[in-house]
């Protein structure tokens, strides 16, 4: 058994100040070969937001994993072993990791607004390495 650490992250972009996201449970622990589910709810006046998902191994920065939004729209190829849904009458995202490995203990953060700096274009490329 391992524990799977999973905070959340927010950062605003603009003048929405009602935008939020939270988590709905910061601490996993599981089994290796579990599936885990990791969920954060937000709050945005944005009728299609783009929720990012991002792991941070320890001594590590963080890395962008996938981007969707409430229309169905995900990063194409999705990272192996991840998978992400929106539900958009209770305004929660959830990421899903198949068969869990000790090489996924990391903190999951999930986010209203791209989190990483640099070149805009490398948010929405697959960064994902195990």
């Amino acid at each position: 058994m391992f524990t799977a650490i999973f905070m959340c992250l927010w950062m605003s972009l603009g003048d929405s100040m009602a935008d939020s996201i939270e988590t709905l449970s910061p601490h996993k622990a599981v089994d290796e070969g579990d599936d885990v589910t990791l969920s954060c709810k937000y709050e945005t006046s944005d009728t299609n937001p783009y929720l990012h998902w991002y792991r941070q191994q320890p001594k590590s920065k963080p890395v962008f994993l996938l981007l969707i939004n409430p229309s169905g729209f995900k990063t194409n190829p999705m990272p192996p072993r991840l998978d992400a849904k929106v539900d958009k009458t209770n305004k929660e995202v959830v990421l899903i990791i198949s068969s869990a490995a000790v090489s996924d203990f990391a903190l999951y953060y999930c986010a209203l607004r791209p989190t990483v700096t640099g070149n805009p274009a490398a948010l929405y490329k697959n960064l994902y390495t195990v």
